[in-house]
């Protein structure tokens, strides 16, 4: 199983480790329906496995089309490579309500202090050991790896940008979802006039 890279399903590494010194905003998304692009977005972190290391991959999403508006990858957890990937997302759009875990990336004063700089932006945070909160994003993780990452193995940070940039734009525009009536997220995110969804 080593040899081929093949691994048993696991818990993996705990990515949201919260601060008690940051303030945490409240969960704002119960019972609501998100009915529009840049309605929420939702952020989230996981791991990324090298050939002898770990990376890690910071995402952005729309939730009403599942598309990935920016990510960034890093070698380490600073949060730098979180608020670089959020200005990224919002030179496309600015969202009604952010949604995000309780880890300490999210709840820094780097972070929010960037959404804050927005006063139309609320900010929201999944209750605590809540991961189905952000399900959309969790479903993301769970494609890219079954899809891209367990089938390749990157000697490098450099490699898996690369693999990445292209799987990402592989999901975003040529891969259909069922929930969205097999329309890809860019034609959901970029041309809601012409398709709806329920």
């Amino acid at each position: 199983m080593k040899i081929m890279g093949i691994e048993a399903v696991w818990p993996k590494p705990n990515l949201s480790k919260p601060n008690m010194a940051h303030f945490i905003y409240p969960y704002l998304l119960k019972d609501i329906s998100i009915i529009r692009p840049n309605h929420v977005w939702g952020v989230d972190i996981t791991y990324i496995r090298l050939k002898h290391d770990w990376i890690y991959l910071v995402a952005i999403m729309d939730w009403y089309s599942r598309y990935v508006l920016s990510w960034e990858l890093s070698d380490s957890l600073h949060v730098w490579f979180c608020c670089e990937a959020l200005q990224k997302a919002l030179k496309i759009a600015r969202p009604d309500i952010h949604n995000s875990d309780q880890g300490s990336h999210f709840t820094s004063g780097e972070y929010t202090d960037i959404l804050k700089h927005y006063p139309t932006i609320q900010i929201s945070m999944d209750h605590k050991g809540r991961c189905f909160d952000n399900i959309f994003v969790e479903r993301l993780w769970r494609t890219i790896k079954y899809e891209e990452v367990y089938l390749n193995e990157y000697d490098s940070l450099k490699d898996a940008r690369q693999s990445l940039t292209e799987y990402i734009e592989f999901y975003n525009t040529k891969r259909y979802h069922q929930a969205l009536r097999y329309k890809t997220p860019e034609d959901i995110y970029f041309r809601k006039a012409a398709v709806q969804i329920s």
